[in-house]
């Protein structure tokens, strides 16, 4: 590899990113211990990214021209500061393309973004056990709140949530 390849270079993603985009998104599954996307959840992935009505943005990351990372983000609001704000779902890096410096470049071209749109905040969340990713986000100033818990209401669950507001 020359130098130049060796050179992150950060680029929104197109549609005939797909494939390496779901690449990225198995790996990451693995590394979670997840179950990766089945094909019509594959599907859905690039449908909602790349559909007429995106739901949700993707920045990747090369390095010699090849996708190494991704960084899948979208816009929420906070009532409290009556601004929006930029979260984070998915920022992954291919184990071969790690320590290069690939996930900062991605987290501040996202808080650089975060400013360009006036949005009050930049969030994400990071699994308790990924010490390793906790350290790097603490490095970066990235306070890890504790006092806050996300809250979760999928599959059946949900299901009978909006069933409640049927029976009224």
């Amino acid at each position: 590899m020359t130098a130049h390849s060796d050179t992150p270079r950060l680029r929104p993603a197109t549609p005939a990113d797909g494939a390496a985009y779901l690449e990225l998104v198995r790996a990451l599954a693995a590394f979670e211990g997840l179950e990766p996307p089945d094909a019509a959840a594959a599907e859905r992935l690039l449908h909602d990214a790349f559909g007429p009505r995106p739901r949700y943005e993707l920045l990747l990351a090369e390095l010699g021209g090849r996708v190494v990372a991704y960084a899948a983000f979208f816009e929420t609001y906070s009532t409290f500061r009556a601004q929006p704000s930029l979260y984070l779902e998915d920022l992954f890096v291919h184990e071969g393309a790690r320590a290069r410096g690939i996930g900062g470049l991605l987290l501040s071209h996202l808080g650089r973004l975060a400013l360009e749109r006036g949005c009050g905040r930049f969030e994400w969340t990071v699994l308790d056990w990924n010490e390793r990713a906790r350290n790097f986000y603490r490095s970066l100033g990235a306070s890890i709140l504790s006092h806050w818990q996300l809250c979760r209401v999928d599959g059946e669950a949900l299901v009978a949530l909006a069933e409640r507001a049927r029976q009224g």
